[in-house]
């Protein structure tokens, strides 16, 4: 997921996939603790994709509070 590509949805688009990447985070750290997990970068990417979601909607944020 880029950032770029993620600056064009709209922020509702943006809230939606924020909450499934939350529940998918939920579910790669219990298998996590139950020792399923095959592959443990993809903690990892999703973290850093709800990192990018959530900065992309405090940029746009500011960007209101200055208008």
């Amino acid at each position: 997921m880029k950032a770029e590509d993620i600056r064009e949805w709209e922020d509702t688009e943006i809230v939606a996939r924020l909450a499934e990447l939350k529940e998918e985070l939920f579910r790669l750290k219990f298998r996590t603790g139950t020792m399923q997990l095959e592959n443990p970068r993809l903690i990892r990417s999703v973290r850093r994709d709800i990192a990018r979601l959530k900065t992309i909607l405090r940029e746009r944020e500011l960007a209101e509070q200055r208008n």
